[in-house]
């Protein structure tokens, strides 16, 4: 198995620095009540962290295979980033997503430039149609976290919070099929070892945490999460063995959490965060003061839909 190096991860930085963010670090251990800061990835093009990886790997892609055009499946924020990507180099992108995504997200691949195709509601439906279309049109698949180039983009993103913070002790990343978590936790362990690196997971789609307890990638049966970005029934293969290598340990946290920690966002932090976005601080508020100071919870998107924004800030109003 081959890990992403350092050197690696800041190759990648140097490719994407003109169409990814250095996103804020903002302190809100005043309103938290702990030493708490929060890396704002819902402030990138396409409003998650997902660009980082996206562009990373359009960019090394050999012309030809990058002028018949690229295809992705995702529940949203990658395929808007996949389109971003291959806008920003000139060329079609197809993005297939689960009749499930949210309508912002759709919007947003479809503004960008991507035709939209919908097959059924888990990764696997999408992949295997994704794999299809690929065949028959020569497309070149940029898939959403299982791949090398993929999981050096989304490092870069712990190079910035080491810049950012020096202080910082306790890093939580989300965990959807794995690719940030990978990314982040190789670039830590790296280069800062005695950082602890914490993945953060919805309790109704575990599926990192499911594989890592059993010593090996499986597949769930069924998931249930209000974080559409965080459902992936079967982490990646690659993602699993650098979570496996550098991530200290994985913590679940229930819808009710998540959907309090959008609102906490909104109201108390001025931030605006999909559930998906939001899991790394439903943890750092429930468990605050269990984790090593300073902590920073990374905030990874913020493609909140209208309808879903009036739902989740109404609860306990």
């Amino acid at each position: 198995m081959s890990f992403v190096t350092l050197e690696r991860i800041r190759g990648a930085r140097g490719r994407i620095r003109d169409v990814a963010k250095v996103t804020p670090l903002i302190d809100v251990s005043d309103v938290a009540g702990t030493p708490l800061q929060l890396k704002c990835e819902n402030l990138q093009p396409g409003g998650a962290f997902k660009i980082r990886g996206a562009y990373n790997m359009v960019a090394q892609l050999p012309d030809a295979e990058r002028r018949r055009g690229v295809i992705t499946y995702s529940s949203g924020n990658h395929g808007q980033a996949v389109a971003i990507a291959a806008r920003a180099v000139g060329v079609p992108s197809v993005v297939v997503m689960p009749t499930t995504a949210p309508k912002i997200k759709v919007d947003g691949a479809r503004k960008f430039g991507a035709e939209v195709v919908f097959e059924g509601t888990t990764t696997l439906h999408r992949k295997a149609r994704a794999e299809r279309i690929a065949s028959e049109r020569g497309l070149t698949m940029i898939p959403p976290f299982d791949h090398e180039w993929i999981i050096e983009g989304q490092g870069t993103l712990g190079l910035e919070i080491l810049e950012q913070c020096e202080d910082v002790r306790t890093i939580l990343g989300p965990i959807g099929g794995g690719g940030l978590i990978s990314g982040v936790a190789a670039a830590i362990k790296q280069g800062r070892p005695d950082i602890a690196v914490i993945g953060v997971e919805p309790a109704g789609a575990a599926s990192m945490k499911n594989a890592i307890d059993a010593g090996e990638v499986r597949t769930l049966e069924t998931v249930s999460t209000i974080a559409d970005g965080l459902m992936a029934v079967r982490p990646g293969d690659l993602n699993f063995a650098h979570v496996r290598r550098f991530v200290d340990r994985i913590v679940t946290v229930e819808d009710h959490e998540i959907a309090a920690a959008v609102r906490w966002l909104f109201e108390r932090a001025k931030i605006v965060a999909e559930p998906s976005g939001a899991a790394t601080v439903a943890a750092a508020l429930r468990e605050g003061a269990r984790f090593e100071p300073t902590v920073v919870a990374i905030v990874s998107g913020g493609n909140l839909d209208p309808a879903d924004a009036a739902k989740y800030l109404s609860v306990g109003a």
